[in-house]
């Protein structure tokens, strides 16, 4: 088979089995039939940050989130709808699409794939509205197997990669402020792509030695700039980019990762599970969130085919509760990266679930997504 009719095959290798082989039995499942439906509820919340968040191209305070439900037989899920701006979807936007879901129609939440689908076949788009009921359908189907995801996924919760922590855009006092903040992290995400590039990893440098990620978030244009950027950055101990140069020039995201000393990670440039293999080539890896492929099941999918490509994994997240983050860690075992620290940067979280100790990810030992209210 020539790699063009093979790359046209990759989207049926997306489907894969969402459970291990010895989780549950058939009749096991069967016996929730017809007891009863699924209610869904939903809540608008807003996030807020422990400091400004300031990427190349916007700076905010908070963030709108959608808090979700899915209750059957007396048991809850809950998943959420994290809103930055790029990705085009409001609380407003999301509550309208939820108005179109109807989950009482299905027998039982273990159809997973074929419930999820649907939904994703509703309307193109609003990716962290489907990812907030499919975080809370998980949610649900794991305690009702009384098993966390990474169990049912056939994973190891040891040697996961320990979480980066984000220190965003800003002057040099704050800057250094937020790296000592930061002091139990083993490896700093900064970000990048204004006119203060140099002086945030020269500020950061002066506080610490640590490795660092970057992410550049489009910021820049040129890609000659770009590479002299790059190995400038390589020289000062980063150990990767994301999203150097605007999602939309492939051919020259191309030229730089084929001379780039780092890796270069596809972010606004991979969104679902269509454009992973598109990415070959194109970057080294990419970086999978759930709000933007739509949650659990396509980011599993997005994983698995990305490792049997050769590109390699970050697993990373908006600003969010520790419900999103929690789930997003249960495909931490399948990452070379993970950028799990959305709801470290927050001050009113309503869940506990995930916890890190020295950067390391600590998956709880509770079914589902491992998250309970607080």
């Amino acid at each position: 088979m020539d790699r063009r009719h093979f790359l046209q095959s990759i989207p049926a290798l997306g489907v894969m089995p969402l459970y291990s082989h010895n989780s549950i039995s058939m009749n096991e499942i069967n016996i929730f039939k017809g007891r009863n439906t699924m209610h869904f509820r939903w809540k608008p919340y807003m996030l807020t940050l422990q400091h400004p968040f300031t990427i190349a191209v916007s700076s905010r305070t908070t963030t709108p989130i959608v808090l979700t439900e899915i209750e059957y037989k007396g048991v809850i899920g809950y998943g959420e709808a994290s809103l930055p701006p790029y990705l085009g979807e409001t609380q407003e936007s999301v509550i309208s699409f939820f108005s179109k879901v109807d989950l009482s129609q299905y027998e039982n939440p273990f159809e997973l794939e074929r419930i999820l689908q649907n939904i994703d076949e509703i309307e193109a788009g609003n990716t962290a509205a489907k990812a907030a009921i499919d975080i809370a359908l998980h949610d649900l189907v794991g305690k009702l197997l009384q098993q966390p995801w990474y169990v049912l996924w056939g994973f190891s919760k040891d040697n996961l990669p320990p979480t980066s922590y984000t220190i965003g855009i800003d002057t040099p006092d704050v800057v250094r402020k937020k790296t000592e903040e930061a002091h139990e992290y083993k490896i700093l995400k900064v970000k990048l792509g204004r006119e203060n590039d140099k002086e945030m990893i020269e500020t950061i440098r002066s506080v610490t030695e640590r490795p660092i990620t970057t992410d550049v978030n489009q910021g820049w244009t040129d890609r000659e700039y770009a590479l002299d950027m790059i190995h400038w950055l390589h020289s000062k101990g980063v150990i990767l980019i994301e999203q150097p140069l605007p999602k939309e020039r492939y051919d020259d995201l191309a030229w730089l990762t084929e001379r780039s000393p780092i890796p270069i990670i596809g972010d606004e440039g991979v969104q679902r599970l269509a454009d992973v293999p598109k990415a070959v080539g194109v970057y080294h890896g990419i970086n999978i969130k759930l709000m933007k492929c739509t949650g659990m099941r396509e980011a599993y999918k997005m994983a698995i085919l990305a490792r049997s490509l050769g590109l390699k994994i970050m697993i990373g997240c908006m600003t969010e509760t520790s419900c999103a983050i929690s789930a997003a860690s249960h495909l931490a075992p399948l990452a070379n990266w993970a950028d799990l620290d959305g709801a470290l940067l927050i001050t009113n979280d309503v869940f506990d679930g995930v916890t890190f100790q020295n950067g390391e990810i600590i998956l709880p030992d509770r079914p589902g997504i491992g998250v309970k209210k607080k």
